[in-house]
Formats: C-alpha cells, sequence, structure tokens
C-alpha cells in the first residue's frame, strides 16, 4: 500500500474497510491473518486478499458473520457473494476491492493462497495499520497545504503613534449620596 496523499476518498474507505475485517479477525481469535496487497497488474479480481485460519467451523463461520455485520454496521457494505459458509471449511466473503478467505488450519495449508500469489505483498494487520495511518497523515499534510493560503506580500510597518501625555490621576468617585430615612407611615 503506497502512502501516496492521493489516494481518492474512495481507495481510503476500502483500506479502512480492509482494516475493520482484520480487526474482527483478530477479536474473533484467527490465527496467522495476513494481508495481501495484490500486484494491479497481476491481478483483476481485487485489490486485497485477507486472510484467517480458525481452529473449527464454528468459529469460521462466527468470524465471517462477525465480518459481515461490522462491515454493513460501520460502512454500509454488503459482500457481493459469499460461499462456503454453511460448511464452514473456507469461507469466502466477495467485498469486490478485496476478498476475505476464512480457512481452517488445514484447508489453509492445502490451498496455499500465499504461495499461489506469490507478487502479492504480504503484511500483517499491524502493518497494515502503520501504512494506512501514513496514507491518512500524508493526505491531511497535504490538503492543510492546499488550504493554507499563501503568505501576504510584506506590510510596511506602521507608522509609531505620538506619545499620549497621561493625564493626572483620577480621584476616586465619590460614594453615591445617602438615602434620606424613609418616613413612618404613622398616623399621630
Amino acid at each position: 500500500m503506497s502512502t501516496n496523499p492521493a489516494q481518492t476518498p474512495a481507495r481510503i474507505a476500502i483500506l479502512e474497510q480492509v482494516q475493520a475485517a482484520a480487526k474482527v479477525c483478530e477479536d474473533k481469535k484467527g490465527e496467522d491473518t495476513r494481508i495481501l496487497e495484490l500486484d494491479p497488474v497481476d491481478s483483476g479480481l481485487a485489490d486485497f486478499f485477507l486472510i484467517t485460519s480458525a481452529l473449527n467451523d464454528r468459529q469460521a463461520q462466527t468470524i465471517a458473520d462477525e465480518i459481515e455485520h461490522t462491515l454493513k454496521r460501520n460502512f454500509g457494505v454488503y459482500a457481493t457473494s459469499v460461499e462456503g459458509r454453511r460448511q464452514g471449511e473456507w469461507v469466502l466473503l466477495d467485498y469486490v476491492d478485496f476478498v476475505v478467505h476464512v480457512f481452517l488450519a488445514e484447508r489453509r495449508a492445502f490451498y496455499d493462497i500465499e504461495r499461489l500469489r506469490k507478487s502479492a505483498r504480504p503484511l500483517t494487520p499491524a502493518e497494515f495499520d502503520e501504512e494506512l495511518k501514513a496514507t491518512l497523515a500524508a493526505r491531511t499534510r497535504a490538503a492543510r497545504s492546499k488550504a493554507t493560503p499563501k503568505a501576504p506580500a510584506a506590510k510596511k510597518p506602521k507608522a509609531a503613534k505620538p506619545a499620549v501625555k497621561s493625564a493626572a490621576p483620577k480621584a476616586p468617585r465619590k460614594a453615591a449620596a445617602k438615602k434620606a430615612p424613609a418616613k413612618s407611615s404613622k398616623k399621630h
């Protein structure tokens, strides 16, 4: 993932979705979670593969369900295709720009997608997070530099004002006149 500050908001949204899905894998105890950044020349499928392993089919289904729920709730996106949920050996969630693979450990070893995608750049979720932070920081800096107006031309210094003579210190104001005592309303 390049730290190109010119990345579009749509691209950044995809990166955030991948990050959220990876966090679900970590939270649900998925093992050996990896993000493969696919080579655009080599892959017409998607930009990223998110791969994680589960200990059993129930855990695989739970991870997949939670990824779907999180992406729907936080980003309003739905998988265009879900395969393998019923068996739970290999659950595939296709989000077009990225694909999530939740494998049982033995199925992952058998299919070895990481080896098949040799041109892909593997990242751990922590590495992916760091690169996303760098991308967002670069984008913020670029936006701020565009928003900051250029320095105005140097202004001529203002002429100094003549010193004002200070008046003698004012006497403190006299207290308000004391009120006359109120007349009593007794009738004699």
